[in-house]
């Protein structure tokens, strides 16, 4: 089968790779029908995840049809249309337990595409199958689903609800792309009395505005005394860090207001400053977390209603063998617009049943 395979810093390809197969009998083999690029991807691609050894079928990201399973799978069988979850989970260790499935030490935790191979390939192998694959309602497309297997609960989990965002907040969100547009259409949930985007590409802001942001700011142009203007002196309830870069993470604890909540959500490759010296006397509150993925059915059930946005976060579409071609202009996001690249597609009949 072919697979987009990375060799090192700056290095990747899609090429031929050995066909999954069953290792153990939690196992499944997903033919894969529509996968996706995550921002972490182009972080491994910077050698900013050194864990992810050359080698390596990228991706966490995809939808696809069951076409094997082992022995003990007991929830999925073949030919069964299937949401491929970043997270897997054992479902046995003490964070599994504890619902923490992003901290599993069972041999679970976010492993595709970082540990094992993932799922920007034709076929790939899914541990933990019972607990880490979610069959889809026939009324969600796929390329609306795979939506779902990182950026909303990762936006989610990890941005509001780590944040505690309630009715009323003021919530700023730093970095317009994916993961701050879901975080958008998520804290918005939640009823706060404002929403505040932070970007440096005018493209994004603008579809932070669709998403539902009340206000946005060039990054370039004192956000910071935007949020405190909007709150008469008092900064953001809470700040979502969607970006992953020292700036962007010590301009959020800039934005903060006393007693108020920085959630981290971005993968960061360098040291960030704490600042301590002005933060210790302000009650701050600093989250980081890699996400569980608990959120995944409650999510699916609201995609299913038409209450997530995810089709307006896609913004180009190609074959899952022209993945080179989607890296490249998911890495030029400034340039290209890109927001979300969906890569295969399915057609999944929707069989319309006749009234009695």
């Amino acid at each position: 089968m072919k697979g987009f395979v990375f060799h090192g810093p700056g290095e990747a390809s899609w090429q031929d790779v050995p066909d999954p197969a069953v290792k153990e009998p939690t196992d499944a083999i997903v033919k894969v029908g529509v996968a996706t690029i995550c921002g972490t991807d182009l972080h491994i691609l910077k050698g900013d995840v050194p864990e992810v050894r050359p080698g390596t079928v990228l991706g966490h990201e995809a939808v696809g049809e069951i076409v094997e399973v082992g022995g003990d799978v007991r929830t999925v069988r073949p030919g069964d249309r299937v949401l491929m979850s970043c997270i897997t989970s054992c479902g046995r260790c003490r964070f599994c337990r504890d619902g923490s499935y992003g901290q599993c030490r069972g041999g679970g935790g976010w492993i595709l595409g970082h540990l094992i191979d993932g799922t920007q390939a034709e076929y790939v192998r899914v541990p933990f199958a019972d607990l880490c694959v979610h069959p889809l309602p026939g009324a969600l497309r796929s390329e609306d689903a795979v939506l779902l297997a990182d950026i909303f609960p990762t936006s989610y989990e990890v941005g509001v609800r780590n944040g505690h965002v309630r009715p009323g907040d003021t919530v700023t969100i730093v970095g317009a792309g994916p993961i701050g547009l879901a975080a958008i259409a998520t804290a918005r949930l939640f009823s706060p009395e404002r929403i505040i985007a932070v970007d440096l590409t005018p493209a994004r802001l603008e579809a932070a505005h669709r998403l539902g942001a009340d206000a946005v700011a060039d990054v370039h142009e004192a956000p910071a005394q935007l949020v405190a203007d909007l709150t008469d002196g008092l900064g953001a309830d809470v700040v979502i860090e969607a970006v992953g870069v020292p700036e962007s993470f010590e301009l959020c604890t800039r934005m903060v207001r006393p007693g108020g909540h920085v959630a981290n959500v971005g993968v960061h490759g360098r040291p960030a400053t704490l600042h301590l010296e002005d933060l210790w006397i302000k009650n701050v509150t600093i989250t980081t977390g890699l996400v569980d993925t608990s959120s995944t059915p409650m999510l699916l059930r609201m995609a299913a209603a038409g209450r997530l946005p995810t089709g307006q976060l896609v913004t180009h579409t190609f074959p899952l063998e022209q993945m080179e071609e989607a890296y490249e202009v998911f890495s030029r996001a400034g340039e290209t617009g890109a927001l979300k690249v969906v890569l295969g597609g399915e057609q999944h009949a929707v069989v319309a049943v006749p009234a009695a």
